[in-house]
C-alpha cells in the first residue's frame, strides 16, 4: 500500500497509513460529528432512552438496521464497483440513492456536511493521496459525498481492507452515539467507554450480516429512530444540531 505511489518500500508505508486510518476512527476527528445526535437527543427527551442499557440497545439497533445495511452500503460500493471494477459513476450514482432515503432533514445536512468535511482534512492530512476523482465529482454534483461514502474512498485509498473499513465505519457511529449519551444522559467517561466496549462484538456481527448484500441491497428499517430524527428539529431545546 502506498501513497500516491511514489514510496519505495511498501511494506514501510504500511504502517504509516494503518496509523493514518486509526486517526480517522477517534472520536475526537474534527469531522463534525460532535456536534449531531442523528436523532438520540429526542429519543432522551422524550423518556424512550433513560440508561446505559437503553442506550446500548438504541446502538445495537442502528448498528443492524441502519448503519450497516444502508450506510456501509457505500463502502462496499466504493470497493467492488470502484476498487474492484473501476465504475466510479456507479459509485456516485449510490451515493445519490443512499443520500435520498434519509428521510430526517436534518440527518441528510448532518451527513454531508461531516462528508465534505471530512474530505477537506483528507486533502489537507494526506495530499499524495489520490483524492481528486472524488473531489471532481461533489464538485461538479455527480455525487453528494456524503460521511459514509467519503470515509469509505479515502480508507480504500489509505489501502485499508474492506472489511476493516466498514467496521471502522461502524465502530465510529458507535463511538459517537456513545459519546452523545454521555452529554445527554447522567453516565460518566467509565460507563461510555464500558459501553463501547461491550457494543465490539455487535460491530463485527452487523457487518458480518450484510456482507455479502450487494451494495445495490442497501435498506433502513428504523421507523423509530427516522421519527425521532424527523421531530428533533421541533425540540423546545436542543444541544445537537440533527
Amino acid at each position: 500500500m502506498r501513497a500516491g505511489g511514489d514510496a519505495a518500500d511498501g511494506a514501510a508505508v504500511f504502517p504509516v497509513l494503518k496509523w493514518a486510518y486509526v486517526q480517522m476512527l477517534d472520536s475526537a476527528f474534527p469531522v463534525g460529528g460532535f456536534s449531531h445526535s442523528f436523532g438520540l437527543e429526542t429519543a432522551v427527551q422524550r423518556g424512550c432512552v433513560r440508561t446505559r442499557e437503553d442506550v446500548r440497545a438504541w446502538i445495537r439497533a442502528m448498528l443492524r438496521q441502519v448503519w450497516a445495511p444502508a450506510d456501509a452500503a457505500a463502502i462496499k460500493a466504493v470497493y467492488r464497483y470502484g476498487g474492484l471494477a473501476g465504475d466510479w459513476d456507479r459509485v456516485w450514482a449510490l451515493d445519490r440513492r443512499l443520500h435520498a432515503s434519509r428521510l430526517a432533514r436534518e440527518t441528510r445536512e448532518g451527513v454531508l456536511k461531516m462528508g465534505r468535511r471530512l474530505l477537506r482534512l483528507a486533502q489537507a492530512m494526506h495530499p499524495a493521496l489520490e483524492l481528486a476523482p472524488l473531489v471532481r465529482a461533489v464538485d461538479r454534483g455527480a455525487c453528494p459525498g456524503t460521511h459514509p461514502l467519503v470515509h469509505g474512498y479515502v480508507a480504500y485509498r489509505l489501502g485499508v481492507p474492506e472489511d476493516d473499513a466498514a467496521e471502522g465505519y461502524l465502530y465510529a457511529c458507535a463511538a459517537l452515539a456513545a459519546g452523545t449519551a454521555l452529554r445527554l444522559l447522567p453516565m460518566g467517561q467509565t460507563d461510555a467507554q464500558a459501553l463501547l466496549a461491550s457494543l465490539l462484538p455487535e460491530i463485527a456481527e452487523a457487518w458480518r450480516r450484510v456482507r455479502e448484500l450487494d451494495p445495490e441491497s442497501f435498506h433502513s428499517s428504523a421507523p423509530a429512530a427516522e421519527l425521532y430524527m424527523m421531530r428533533h428539529e421541533q425540540l423546545y431545546s436542543r444541544l445537537f444540531m440533527s
